[in-house]
């Protein structure tokens, strides 16, 4: 048996491996802990978020090219305000980064949200929020290069499922991110982890009180408002153990929601 990074790692003959965890990750803030909002921007002068976005930029076209621009346009749809108050909420003092891809009606350009996930990407933020998705098959594959790229950058990637009854993409590349889907439940620590599912785990996504632009708030229901609960608790857990890779951390999430559905268990 050895430790990993304040775990037990245990291989049996299968060659699967478990984390044993201890509650240390409870007691963090996020502190250290990188996340990108790749959204339709944020609201940073809201009273939830002052002082807790770092920087903002915003995706611009220049001669078919698409280049990120330093942006004080705040959100024009205000999804992109509510996914960055559900992460401050559970990891207050993550340093929260906002890529603007989406603009007014919450509605974008395909290459824009590429390139946004590829900005994010190269500036190997430790955890980026998708809370957005495209059912178009022509982004299949590029999607798919792109998460292949944030998985071997270390990158921990996080998306919300489609919420009509169509797959989107990048959800459903569950083997290179970790897919969200929205639950009843109130308390951001007791999600669902769906082992063999396309969409792995469950989190807090109906009736969500959110902050909204303008300083006020929201009360909001979608599968877009799990994700970000996901990309706190991660935050979390790396604050506490800041060296885990992304299969890690899945591993991880596995083990929690495994003892979130039967405590006591200490398998």
């Amino acid at each position: 048996m050895t430790t990993v990074s304040g775990y037990e790692q245990t291989e049996y003959s299968t060659k699967a491996i478990y984390f044993q965890l201890d509650d240390n990750w409870r007691r963090a803030s996020g502190k250290g802990v990188s996340v990108a909002i790749v959204d339709s921007g944020i609201d940073t002068k809201h009273p939830d978020l002052g002082g807790r976005i770092v920087d903002s930029v915003e995706a611009r076209i220049d001669n078919k090219r698409i280049i990120f621009d330093t942006s004080d346009a705040g959100d024009s749809a205000g999804h992109g305000t509510a996914c960055a108050g559900i992460v401050a909420k559970i990891a207050p003092d993550a340093e929260l980064h906002s890529i603007k891809v989406l603009g007014a009606g919450g509605l974008g350009d395909g290459q824009a949200f590429l390139a946004g996930l590829e900005y994010a990407i190269k500036k190997r933020f430790h955890v980026i929020n998708l809370s957005l998705g495209t059912t178009k098959p022509q982004f299949f594959s590029p999607l798919h290069d792109l998460l292949d790229r944030a998985y071997q950058a270390g990158c921990i990637v996080v998306a919300a499922a489609n919420n009509l009854p169509h797959p989107s993409f990048p959800s459903v590349f569950s083997s290179s991110l970790i897919s969200v889907i929205k639950s009843e439940e109130t308390d951001p620590l007791n999600f669902g982890f769906h082992y063999g599912e396309v969409i792995e785990l469950t989190a807090p996504g109906v009736n969500v009180r959110t902050p909204w632009p303008g300083g006020g708030h929201r009360n909001l229901t979608g599968n877009s408002f799990a994700c970000p609960h996901i990309v706190g608790v991660i935050a979390l857990l790396l604050e506490a153990h800041p060296d885990l890779t992304p299969f890690q951390v899945k591993s991880a999430l596995y083990s929690i929601a495994k003892e979130n559905q039967n405590p006591g268990d200490e398998g």
